[in-house]
């Protein structure tokens, strides 16, 4: 049925900006640019739709619409962010990078199966970059790391925590 991940698509306040970012910065080519003149529902627009492929294909996209009022809003790390993979090698170097050229940027996170650094875009986005370590294929592994057991007990735990709220 689903074969994987086509795209997924942000909204963006420039493009070339954010092209900078994510092929100059990141590495991603631009491989596509739609404009866009008029929506499927008739509605006229002045839009560019841009496509920035990784290596297994799929591709992040950005809508630039200047017609359409968007209100960025600053991401905290769980709020909405980006996670791509990369090799430790690469990881080390783009965190590097990221502090030479002045790019906000934090970790190294260790999460015990993968390490993480940590990137904001042009836009306000949160870009994560994993390497996987020794034992990650395992960590996602649902057959031994409890996963449903564990979303269960939080179910019961959040639900138990707020009948107590509420008495």
């Amino acid at each position: 049925m689903i074969r994987g991940l086509h795209h997924s698509a942000y909204r963006c306040r420039d493009s070339e900006e954010t092209r900078r970012f994510y092929e100059d910065f990141l590495g991603l080519p631009l491989v596509h640019t739609i404009e866009i003149r008029q929506t499927m529902s008739g509605r006229r627009t002045e839009t560019l739709h841009t496509l920035y492929r990784l290596d297994d294909g799929s591709c992040l996209a950005f809508f630039e619409a200047p017609d359409r009022k968007f209100e960025f809003k600053e991401q905290h790390d769980y709020d909405l962010h980006i996670a791509l993979e990369v090799s430790p090698e690469d990881l080390r170097m783009m965190f590097d990078k990221g502090k030479r050229e002045g790019i906000e940027t934090r970790g190294i996170s260790d999460h015990g199966f993968i390490d993480s650094i940590y990137f904001r875009d042009p836009n306000g986005y949160v870009i994560e970059l994993t390497a996987k370590r020794s034992g990650r294929d395992e960590a996602m592994d649902p057959r031994r790391n409890e996963a449903r057991e564990k979303l269960a007990a939080w179910q019961k735990s959040k639900f138990g925590a707020a009948v107590a709220r509420a008495s």
